[in-house]
C-alpha cells in the first residue's frame, strides 16, 4: 500500500470501539491492538504522541492498517486475544508457556467417585483443587487422602472387572466398592468429607466427625467409632502444619513481575482456601513496551485457555483494561472476579511476595545464560563460525524401516531449551528408509518462509545429512546461515598406562565429531567439553523430541489398524484387550479360548475379533 493510501486510511479510521492489525510489506500481522477510539489510538501511532519503546522500530514496518468494530470494549478484549494468538504478531507481547500444573479432580455425580491427577481441567461438572505446582506435593496430597479416606483408586476397566477385593483393600486403603463391600451412601459420605478437607473446611469437618465419633460410640459401633477417631487425628495434625497466608478465604492468584531493561520475568502465586498452594514461574518476555502492556497482554493470554479462575486476581501496577479484563473473567468464571492493585496491608505483601520470586527466578535464569555464554562463544570460536550462535536449531529423523516416519526440531536460545520453537514434522513425500529425502523435506519446510532464521543449523549425521542442509539452504538462497553435522564414529582406545612389550585392548569407543562444510576431515571437540556438551545436548533433545512423536504415532497407528475395525469393539473392550495382552501381536495370535479370558470379551465378540484376524491376514506388523 502507498503512503498516500495509508494516510488516508488512519485519517478516515472509526471512532468507535475495536481491533486493529497492523501489516508489513508483505502481508503479515506485526501488531495487534484494541481501542475505544480507533482513529485516536491509530494516529498517536504516527503523530509521535506513542512515547512506548517500540514504536520507532514499529511504525516504520508499516504498510496498511486493517479496523474491525465491535460493540463493547470486552468483545474486543477478547477478539484481540484470539488474534493475537493466531497470528502471533512480532510486536506484540506473546508467550507460549508449555507447562500445564497438575490439578485434582474428582466428579461426586459418579456412583463411586475418585480422585485423579488432571493437567488440563474442563468444564465437565466436575470439583477441580489445585493448581499444584510440584508433582511430588500434589501426589503427598493424594497419598494423604488416600490414607484417610480410603476411596478407589483402581481405573475403571479394573473397576467394573474386578471379581476380588485388590491389595488396597487388604491393607486398609480402600472400602472396595468394586465387590460391594460398601453401600453408595457410606461411599458417598466419605467422598464430601474429603472434599470438605480439600476444600478448607477443617473446622466444619472435624465438629461433624466428632459428633459422628460420639454416636457410634453410644450405639457400640466401637470399630467405626475407632475408625473416626484415627481420621480426626490425623486431620488435626495436618490442619496444624498448614500456614495460612491470607485473612480472607478466597481463592486468589497474585502476579509479580521483575524487569530489566527489555526482559521481564513474570511469577504467579496461587493461594486457595487461604492456603499457598504454590506458584508458576512465567516464560521470560522480551519486548520493548511498557511494563503495563506487558501485564495486560499477561493476564489476557495466561487466562485465555486458563479454566480454574480465582475470585480475585491481585496486580502490581495499574492497567488501561483492568474492568474490562475482570468483567471477561467473571463472564469466563460464572461468578464474580475482582481485579486489584493492593495499597497496602496483607495483600500489598503478598504482591511484594510475588515480585521477590519473579526477580529470584529472573537472577536465577540469567546466572545459568552467564554460564552458557561461555560454551556458546567457545563453540564459535572451534568451528570458526560466521557468528556467536545465540540461537541453534536442531533436525533428526525417527523411522523403523520407513513407518511412521517423523521429522523434530529443536531449538536453543542462549544455550537453553526453548521449547516455544520445537517443531515436529510427519513426513509427507518420502517413502520407504531414505534418512537424507526426510531431512531434505523436514528443512525446506521449515525454511522455505525463510523467516525466523537461527544463528547456527545442527543436523544429527555425518556428512551425507550434512551436504543434504546445505543444498536445501543454497535452493531457498539462504546463505548467511551457519551447518553443522554431528555424528558418532568408533575409535581404538589407546591405554595410556602400556608399557613396553604391553598391547594395546584394541576396545573401541564411540566419540562425537563435528562435521563443516568446505572441510574433508572432522573436527573432535574431546578436548573442550563445554562446548561439545552443549551440541550433544541439543542433538540428545532433538532425538527425545522425534521418537516421542515417533511412538505416539505408532501407538495410534497400533490402536487404529487392528481393533477399531472390528464390529462390537468400542473403547472399554478395546482397553481391556491391550491391558491383558500389552502387545497388539500376541493378541493376533490369540485363539478364542484365550480371547474369552480378557474381562469383558464373551463367545461372540471373542469369534468376531478371532474372524477378522482370520480374514485380515495381511494386517501391518509394527
Amino acid at each position: 500500500m502507498s503512503t498516500d493510501l495509508l494516510k488516508n486510511k488512519i485519517n478516515n479510521a472509526p471512532k468507535g470501539i475495536g481491533v486493529y492489525l497492523m501489516r508489513d510489506k508483505s502481508g503479515r500481522v506485526i501488531y495487534v491492538g484494541k481501542a475505544k477510539n480507533l482513529r485516536s489510538r491509530i494516529r498517536a501511532y504516527f503523530g509521535m504522541k506513542d512515547s512506548r519503546p517500540m514504536i520507532p522500530f514499529l511504525v516504520p514496518k508499516i504498510c496498511d492498517v486493517e479496523f474491525i468494530m465491535t460493540d463493547t470494549e470486552k468483545e474486543a478484549l477478547i477478539l484481540e486475544n484470539n488474534l493475537i494468538k493466531e497470528h502471533r504478531p512480532r510486536y506484540n507481547v506473546y508467550f507460549r508457556d508449555d507447562k500445564d500444573y497438575f490439578n485434582l479432580r474428582i466428579d461426586q455425580r459418579e456412583p463411586f467417585p475418585q480422585f485423579q491427577l488432571i493437567r488440563r481441567p474442563k468444564k465437565d461438572g466436575a470439583t477441580y483443587f489445585g493448581p499444584f505446582s510440584s508433582s511430588t506435593a500434589v501426589k503427598e496430597t493424594l497419598h494423604f487422602i488416600q490414607r484417610i479416606f480410603p476411596m478407589r483408586t483402581c481405573k475403571m476397566v479394573e473397576f467394573q472387572t474386578r471379581s476380588r477385593p485388590c491389595i488396597e483393600y487388604e491393607i486398609g486403603r480402600c472400602l472396595a466398592p468394586c465387590c460391594n463391600l460398601v453401600d453408595a451412601e457410606t461411599y458417598h459420605e466419605m467422598v464430601r468429607d474429603a472434599v470438605s478437607f480439600m476444600e478448607g473446611r477443617g473446622s466444619k469437618l472435624k465438629a461433624d466427625l466428632r459428633k459422628r465419633m460420639k454416636t457410634a460410640a453410644e450405639k457400640f459401633r466401637f470399630e467405626e467409632a475407632a475408625r473416626i477417631r484415627d481420621m480426626l487425628r490425623a486431620i488435626e495434625q495436618t490442619l496444624e502444619k498448614q500456614k495460612i497466608m491470607s485473612m480472607s478465604s478466597r481463592d486468589q492468584d497474585v502476579f509479580g513481575l521483575h524487569r530489566e531493561k527489555d526482559l521481564t520475568q513474570a511469577c504467579v502465586i496461587f493461594i486457595r482456601k487461604g492456603r499457598i498452594m504454590g506458584s508458576k514461574r512465567l516464560p521470560l518476555i522480551r519486548a520493548g513496551a511498557g511494563s503495563s502492556e506487558i501485564l495486560s497482554s499477561l493476564l489476557k493470554r495466561y487466562y485465555n485457555d486458563e479454566f480454574l479462575i480465582p475470585d480475585e486476581v491481585l496486580i502490581p501496577e495499574k492497567i488501561e483494561d483492568r474492568g474490562v479484563i475482570a468483567e471477561w473473567l467473571t463472564d469466563k468464571k460464572g461468578a464474580s472476579v475482582s481485579v486489584e492493585i493492593p495499597q497496602k496491608g496483607k495483600k500489598k505483601a503478598l504482591v511484594e511476595m510475588a515480585r521477590q520470586n519473579a526477580e529470584n527466578l529472573f537472577r536465577t535464569e540469567r546466572a545459568s545464560e552467564q554460564d552458557h555464554t561461555s560454551e556458546i562463544e567457545s563453540l564459535a570460536d572451534l568451528l570458526r563460525l560466521k557468528k556467536v550462535p545465540r540461537r541453534i536449531e536442531c533436525f533428526d529423523i525417527s523411522n523403523v524401516g520407513g513407518r511412521h516416519a517423523v521429522g523434530s526440531l529443536a531449538a536453543f536460545t542462549g544455550g537453553m531449551p526453548d521449547k516455544s520453537r520445537y517443531k515436529r514434522f510427519r513426513i509427507r513425500s518420502v517413502a520407504g528408509m531414505d534418512d537424507y529425502g526426510m531431512m531434505y523435506e523436514v528443512m525446506k519446510r521449515r525454511y522455505s518462509g525463510r523467516e525466523d532464521l537461527p544463528d547456527l543449523i545442527l543436523v544429527d549425521g555425518g556428512k551425507g545429512q550434512l551436504n543434504v542442509a546445505l543444498t536445501v539452504l543454497d535452493e531457498l538462497g539462504i546463505g548467511d546461515v551457519d551447518v553443522i553435522g554431528l555424528a558418532k564414529e568408533a575409535r581404538e582406545a589407546v591405554p595410556s598406562v602400556c608399557g613396553p612389550g604391553r598391547k594395546s585392548s584394541g576396545i573401541l569407543k564411540k566419540e562425537d565429531r563435528v562435521y563443516l562444510a568446505g572441510r574433508k576431515d572432522p573436527v573432535y571437540l574431546s578436548k573442550h567439553p563445554a562446548a561439545l556438551h552443549l551440541l550433544q545436548r541439543i542433538r540428545d533433545e532433538a532425538h527425545r523430541f522425534a521418537i516421542s512423536y515417533y511412538r505416539k504415532l505408532k501407538q495410534k497407528n497400533d490402536f487404529r489398524s487392528i481393533l477399531d475395525d472390528i464390529p462390537g469393539i468400542g473403547e472399554i473392550r478395546k482397553k481391556a484387550l491391550l491391558m491383558h495382552f500389552q502387545d497388539a501381536q500376541k493378541m493376533r495370535g490369540a485363539s478364542v479360548e484365550e480371547l474369552k479370558e480378557v474381562p469383558g470379551i464373551g463367545g461372540v465378540a471373542a469369534e468376531q475379533i478371532r474372524k477378522y484376524f482370520d480374514e485380515n491376514p495381511d494386517i501391518p506388523e509394527e
